[in-house]
């Protein structure tokens, strides 16, 4: 069988998905077989084999053991696959590939795993020998059994242990791997391994403390004791010199060292982390010390950090095949972190304190723990070459870090969260203190451009902070820091002009009214650069920041600037490449969303004839209508637009309607030939924004615009982002101008509410989701009161039992709101004939009427209405 299988697990890594799939499907049919797992472990185990197709067969194997080894198991298939006796051969085979001397460590990760997720069944009474094994082979096996019973320990305790077991054997567990993280012996990346171990216990522990509050705290303080003096030590040993990079994966000597040592320190740092968010008291006593140790460590590692990643390129963020990462990048961010949140600690502030009291500013200069804090974040919130390298090719990932929205933490933006944390503590005064080092660094003939783009990062992240918080910073701090923004500006380094411009908008928007003169002067340059600078960096940041000054700048201002704000962005979007766009998400929304605040000004210029506002918004809506972000904020501007403009009179109303119809109809015959289904989705939601914001009477032809394209749709559609907003369009249009709908003929001569009862027909059907035609009865309703008894003859009593007879079967909340709303308004004109008419309406097989039907839906679901508090008040 080993053989079908080697074949099979092979082609589950082809290229082409048909032999690909055919294989998997192969696999999970052979899982009833009893040699199945057994032949699994076999390959697993056979070092000739390649270890891709070792891990392969793990992770098939990992797949058969959620599928069926036991119900305890959450993934639990339904059926228990082995019997005892296999169960044993799998169990052995695995723990031994895991723990035995095998050199691929990616292989016994993924065999850990397994026994992890079997011991989350098993252990301790099918598996009772399993943690005996594991803590006997720690101290006393080679260092790869060590290493590998370790790593298994380590998955028990994360995925394997219930709280009860873990609770019954932490002394005895923590005990091993203190030993094994104090042994000077073993290898840095073993011990690194056991103080993740120990870290991982603390997640345990924080889930049983409060059912066992004082025997886990009375544990974790004796624990703590023992670990902090290592911990303490551990972080201060210095590291051997960095390798060369063609050396850095070297096994053995000083390179093995390098990562091992850095990797430990990471994971003592992880669990001094992982400590202060469970057992804070317990920790915070020694938080002055650990303080100073980490800033200390911080210190010496600068010229090792700037040497790799500020003036070299060396690859970071790098983990190894247990998950432990090991590189300088990791290790800076982690200790920066870590020195951020000791300074929410009262001891360190007190500590720190009495530094300020001891070296006041007025006199003796700045106190030297606060500039010598600013000196370690310049030292590492500089731009790395890597990021220089990726900046330069794609700006989304520039835009990215300022908006907040990148998912790496590295060390800049650990510093720039530093200086956020010291300035809600210290507030104005970090803020000083970083223009007195600003001062040395601009002035020195020595900085690197690096270093000046470093210190305007960090006031761009203290500056946003304070605007956040509502702080204001003095006129004279702000025109000092004016003055670098400026100098910036003039800067050949695309990366500190870009920086520079940035600033200025943060700048002015954490300012008094005494700023406002500046910040007019800068927004001119901003919108200067944005058309001459040949920087794509600079260009964006300026797009960026002028959100800032729209929003910071008083209106009078903004809105003689207007006009050039939005021909400044027609201009650059005009000349991006299309092919490009649909990859540039960070950058379209910056567009939009400075799009968004210009037109905010006065929405007016919507439906200026020179104008091509509208334009620039619904074409970036177009350019990337799969962004739900993106479609978002066109639909939330120009819903502001419409209803502004319809709020002005029908003529205002009538005009926008001139401008957006062709293209919203036009969008529907685009997404309709070209299948792109996400434009067609923007155009309707647009469209139904349009009508929800119209005029009463809505403008002539309005109706024959929309019409043909909404019952193309409502008859033939069934996707939910269509049939919504499609039927509350048309309901719009009933609601505003009820006679330029109904007067209305399609092609083939049908009348509007023709069309409006053959719409209702089809959206009322059973087979028809109920979330996709929630807003039928709305339409219906509306229908039935617009139109009267009188135009609706004997379509009435049709239009009602349909709608009573679908009610029903209807499962949704909102959709039965919909529906009972029907009844509801007319109940309001006249309650006795609806009672009547719903008692005679047969429902089913006539088990029941349609009064039952509604009385029943309103009873179980009115709870849930929208509206129901209100309703039930009143």
């Amino acid at each position: 069988m080993e053989e079908q299988l080697l074949t099979l697990l092979a082609d589950t890594q082809s290229t082409a998905a048909g032999p690909r799939k055919q294989a998997e499907q192969q696999l999970v049919q052979l899982y009833s077989n009893p040699a199945f797992p057994v032949s699994l472990c076999a390959i697993a185990s056979h070092q000739s084999v390649p270890v891709n197709l070792r891990q392969s067969a793990l992770l098939v194997l990992k797949a058969w053991v959620l599928s069926g080894w036991s119900p305890a198991i959450d993934e639990y298939g339904g059926e228990i696959l082995a019997n005892e006796a296999t169960k044993d051969q799998v169990r052995e085979a695995l723990l031994r590939i895991a723990t035995g001397d095998e050199e691929e460590r990616k292989v016994r990760s993924a065999a850990s795993y397994v026994v992890s997720k079997i011991a989350s069944s098993d252990f301790p009474d099918q598996w009772p020998t399993l943690l005996p094994t594991l803590l006997h082979l720690i101290p006393t096996g080679t260092p790869t059994q060590s290493h590998g019973a370790l790593k298994v320990l380590g998955d028990l305790v994360d995925d394997g242990l219930s709280d009860d077991q873990f609770f019954g054997v932490a002394a005895d567990l923590i005990k091993v791997v203190y030993d094994a993280a104090m042994d000077d012996s073993k290898k840095s990346t073993l011990r690194a391994l056991a103080v993740s171990v120990f870290r991982s216990s603390f997640g345990t522990l924080d889930m049983i403390k409060d059912s066992h509050r004082e025997a886990v705290k009375a544990f974790a303080d004796e624990a703590l004791k023992a670990w902090m003096p290592y911990f303490v030590e551990m972080i201060k040993r210095p590291l051997p010199p960095a390798p060369r990079e063609e050396d850095e994966a070297n096994n053995g000597g000083p390179e093995e060292e390098w990562r091992g040592l850095i990797a430990l320190k990471i994971q003592i740092v992880k669990t001094l982390m992982k400590i202060r968010d469970v057992f804070p008291a317990l920790l915070s006593p020694q938080s002055p010390l650990l303080f100073s140790t980490v800033w200390q460590e911080l210190t010496s590692l600068q010229g090792a950090y700037h040497q790799l990643y500020i003036n070299d390129e060396r690859q970071g963020s790098l983990v190894d095949a247990d998950g432990l990462p090991y590189t300088l990048d990791f290790l800076a961010q982690e200790e920066l972190d870590f020195i951020q949140a000791c300074l929410r600690a009262p001891p360190v502030r007190a500590y720190l304190n009495a530094g300020l009291q001891s070296q006041p500013t007025a006199a003796g200069g700045p106190p030297q723990w606060l500039l010598e804090m600013m000196k370690l974040a310049v030292a590492y919130g500089q731009i790395t070459t890597e990021e220089e390298g990726l900046w330069e090719i794609d700006v989304n990932l520039f835009l990215s870090e300022e908006t907040s929205v990148t998912a790496n933490c590295t060390a800049r933006i650990a510093c720039g969260d530093l200086l956020i944390t010291l300035g809600t503590w210290l507030k104005m005064r970090v803020a000083e203190q970083l223009l007195v080092y600003a001062e040395t660094v601009f002035s020195s003939g020595q900085s690197t451009w690096k270093e000046k783009e470093a210190v305007l990062y960090l006031f761009n992240q203290l500056l946003g902070d304070f605007y956040e918080v509502d702080k204001t910073i003095s006129d004279e701090l702000a025109n000092r820091v004016a003055e670098y923004v400026r100098y910036g500006m003039q800067q050949a380094d695309t990366f500190l002009r870009a920086r520079a411009y940035l600033v200025g908008g943060k700048l002015i928007k954490a300012s008094g009214p005494g700023l406002h003169p500046v910040g007019a002067s800068l927004m001119q340059q901003t919108l200067k650069t944005l058309t001459e600078d040949t920087s794509e960096v600079v260009r964006v940041a300026c797009i960026r920041v002028l959100q800032d000054y729209l929003q910071a700048l008083p209106s009078e201002l903004n809105q003689s600037l207007q006009t050039t704000v939005i021909d400044a962005l027609s201009h650059y979007f005009s000349a991006l490449d299309p092919n490009e766009l649909t990859e540039s998400d960070e950058l379209m929304v910056a567009l939009a969303v400075t799009l968004r605040d210009a037109i905010a000004l006065n929405t007016s210029i919507c439906v200026a004839s020179n104008s091509n506002a509208l334009s620039l918004l619904f074409t970036i809506g177009s350019r990337a209508a799969n962004n739900f972000q993106l479609t978002e904020l066109v639909n939330e501007t120009f819903e502001k637009i419409a209803g502004n403009i319809a709020d002005t009179g029908t003529e205002g109303y009538a005009r926008l309607c001139e401008i957006v119809l062709p293209s919203l109809t036009g969008a529907f015959d685009v997404g309709e030939m070209t299948g792109e289904g996400a434009l067609s989705n923007l155009a309707i939601d647009l469209l139904a924004t349009l009508a929800d914001k119209g005029t009463k009477p809505l403008p002539p032809g309005f109706v024959a615009a929309v019409m043909p394209k909404l019952n193309r749709l409502l008859l033939s559609a069934n996707e939910a982002r269509l049939l919504r907003p499609g039927t509350e369009a048309v309901k719009d249009m009933l609601l505003h101008d009820p006679e330029q709908l109904f007067s209305w003929h399609d092609e083939a001569g049908k009348s509007g509410l023709e069309i409006c009862l053959m719409i209702i027909d089809r959206l009322l059907q059973h087979g028809m989701n109920d979330n996709a035609v929630a807003e039928v009865g709305g339409l219906a309703a509306e229908l039935v009161e617009k139109a009267g008894s009188e135009r609706l003859g004997p379509y009435l009593f049709q239009l009602l039992q349909a709608v009573a007879i679908r009610l029903a079967s209807a499962e949704e909340a909102a959709f039965i709101q919909s529906l009972i709303l029907v009844f509801t308004r007319l109940s309001l004109i006249s309650a006795k004939d609806v009672v009547d008419f719903l008692a005679q309406v047969q429902v089913g097989h006539g088990q029941e009427n349609g009064l039952q039907v509604v009385m029943s839906k309103w009873l179980e679901n009115s709870v849930i209405f929208s509206g129901y508090d209100e309703i039930r008040q009143k």
